[in-house]
Parts: C-alpha cells; structure tokens; sequence
C-alpha cells in the first residue's frame, strides 16, 4: 500500500467571496488560527482596494481576543468591518456554496494522490474564481439572499 492510498488528504484553503462576484482563496499551512485569520483579513482588504465587510460563522478564531483587538485599532475601524451567522448555520453562509460547488466538481475526478488531489482542489478553485457569474449565483440561494447586493 502507498502512503497516500486509503487515508484522507489533508489540503487547507480559506476563501471569501462578495456578492459583486469576486473570490479570494489562499492555502494555507497547517491549522487555521487568529494569526492566520488576521493576515487573511489583510490580505484581504488589500486586494479589494476599499473598506470590506466580511460575514463570518463562529469559528473560535473568529471571535478571538487577537482578531477582535486586531479589528478595534484605529487603521482597521473603517476598513475591516465584521458580522457574525448564527451558530450551525452554514446555508446561510455564501461562501459554503463555494465548498460545496468545488466538492462536486472534485468528485467527479479520479484522484490517485495528494498531489493529484491539490491540482484538482486549486484548479477547481481558479475555475470559481474566474466566474463572476457563478459566485454572484451563490448569493441568490434563498438562505443566502440577504447578502446580495439586489435583494
């Protein structure tokens, strides 16, 4: 038996998306945390150029003593904006409808390894994110309407 055969692989990613049909993703090194999550903001409000809104389920680093006081210094006030789902709702989350639009397309693919799997992962992933008509249909779902920018 190879290394890779009969077990899970272990890839990470985050992504975000907007209602305009923008999508962010970045993989990411072992277990998401407040750091990460901090520099994924960054990231984040940088390559969109203005001031951002990020809606965000309850992950633990979400609410985290670092990002809550990352988000309250005075250069991020304007700029980095946070609202949070109720708990255990992730159809309420467009950002979920990436995941599990991604899951189906992995999984008509025959992957041998974790190598195939991650050029699967990505590519599905750059093929997302290159459909702005796709995404903005994630926020056309009726649990996700009231993200839209067109209710």
């Amino acid at each position: 038996m190879g290394k890779d055969s009969g077990g899970r692989f272990n890839f990470k990613l985050v992504s975000a998306v907007s209602a305009r049909g923008d999508m962010y993703f970045d993989v990411i090194e072992e277990r998401m945390n407040s750091d990460k999550f901090i520099e994924f903001l960054k990231k984040l409000r940088q390559d969109a150029g203005h001031p951002i809104f990020v809606i965000a389920d309850n992950a633990r680093y979400h609410h985290s003593k670092k990002v809550q006081e990352f988000l309250e210094k005075k250069e991020q006030q304007d700029n980095i904006m946070m609202a949070f789902l109720p708990p255990y709702s992730p159809e309420l989350n467009p950002d979920e409808q990436v995941w599990n639009y991604a899951k189906r397309e992995v999984g008509k693919r025959i992957i041998r390894s974790k190598d195939e799997m991650e050029k699967a992962i990505l590519s599905v992933m750059s093929t997302i994110k290159k459909s702005a008509k796709l995404i903005r249909s994630f926020f056309r779902m009726p649990d996700t309407k009231y993200a839209s920018l067109d209710f």
